[in-house]
């Protein structure tokens, strides 16, 4: 599956936003089926934190493009079954690794 990138700084900071927003949801939606749970998935934790620090990281403006993963991204190899946005945080890596999808102007 080829992943796409964030066309813009604007979508780019959009998407990871949106990132924020599901990881707490998700969080929200273990909490409240807790009872059914024998215990809180280790993931959760350590994929909201690298998520919020990519966030902070744009609203301080010291965030910076990169040639690695982003921290996340061993928890999302490996619960990617149980995340439902997986694609998304995927994307967002992409996005970060290669830069924006800008056109070529020639």
């Amino acid at each position: 599956m080829s992943l796409h990138r964030a066309r813009s700084a604007e979508e780019y900071a959009e998407w990871v936003k949106q990132a924020v927003f599901e990881v707490g949801d998700l969080k929200d939606c273990l909490l409240y089926e807790m009872e059914d749970l024998q215990r809180f998935p280790a993931f959760i934790e350590p994929l909201e934190e690298g998520v919020q620090q990519v966030y902070d990281a744009m609203l301080s403006g010291s965030y910076q493009f990169g040639r690695e993963d982003l921290a996340f991204m061993d928890v999302v190899r490996r619960y990617e079954d149980q995340i439902p946005f997986h694609t998304l945080l995927k994307q967002i890596n992409e996005t970060h690794r290669k830069g924006l999808d800008v056109p070529d102007e020639g």
